[in-house]
């Protein structure tokens, strides 16, 4: 319970999840602080499928010491957690100066817990068991208030990615993708110009940790192709050799 899931800094060696800071037209990044484990990865699945780039720690020391040394552009925060408690956890920000949004995620219901959140100095309070669509229509709205409204569709040459729908398109035509070869569309959509590692990908869209010898992405990667690049005369999803994948307009 003490130990964080969030990884950080910069080797697709390394055990640890490589961290990249928001630059303008980056993907939005969500801090998740949350101690159950099968709660944390049902969050970052599906916030990674709606287009976030997301990171977990595991208990309340870890996601303030996150908070306050990363960038990102929401953390949801549960208010029960091991070492410090939400609640501790949110009034630290906010005394530090940080005013990155925060959506409390907690099974505190009652009136006095919602209030005591939003006094200290939450952005939205959500009480569980959640429908997954109001966490993310909340998600959504928080962000918009801050000015960093989550695009549902995105466009890249002739390709349409319709994240809310989880449709696609590439001129005018529909495409059939899988659930996990629209996940992985829309991870090198959000990130489209950014070389992603086959680490980051398998991460990502598999929430699994990455094995060298495995040519799971590369499998993946060649299906997708297949329906979003073979029909067309202009490619989109490129190779960097040694490093990975990039989707842009070369």
């Amino acid at each position: 319970m003490g130990a964080s899931c969030l990884r950080q800094p910069d080797t697709e060696s390394s055990r640890i999840r490589i961290t990249h800071s928001l630059s303008p037209g980056s993907s939005v990044r969500i801090l998740i602080v949350e101690d159950e484990k099968k709660a944390g990865a049902f969050l970052r699945k599906g916030l990674t499928e709606s287009g976030f780039v997301t990171d977990v720690a595991e208990d309340g020391d870890d996601g303030l010491l996150n908070a306050l040394t990363l960038e990102y552009d929401l953390v949801i925060l549960d208010a029960m957690l091991p070492g410090r408690d939400g609640w501790s956890v949110l009034a630290e920000i906010r005394r530090q100066g940080k005013s990155t949004p925060v959506l409390f995620l907690t099974a505190r219901g009652a009136v006095q817990d919602r209030v005591k959140g939003l006094e200290l100095g939450a952005d939205d309070y959500l009480v569980k068991p959640y429908a997954f669509s109001e966490l993310l229509a909340r998600v959504r709205a928080v962000l918009r208030r801050r000015g960093e409204r989550q695009p549902d569709t995105l466009q890249i040459a002739d390709l349409q990615v319709d994240l809310l729908r989880h449709k696609v398109q590439r001129s005018g035509a529909r495409l059939d993708l899988a659930p996990k070869e629209f996940a992985l569309l829309s991870l090198l959509a959000r990130r489209q110009g950014e070389i992603l590692s086959r680490l980051i990908i398998a991460e990502h869209v598999w929430d699994m940790n990455f094995d060298s010898d495995s040519n799971v992405v590369d499998v993946a990667v060649r299906r997708l192709r297949r329906k979003v690049d073979d029909p067309f005369p202009i490619k989109l999803i490129h190779t960097v050799r040694g490093m990975g994948y990039v989707l842009e307009v070369r």
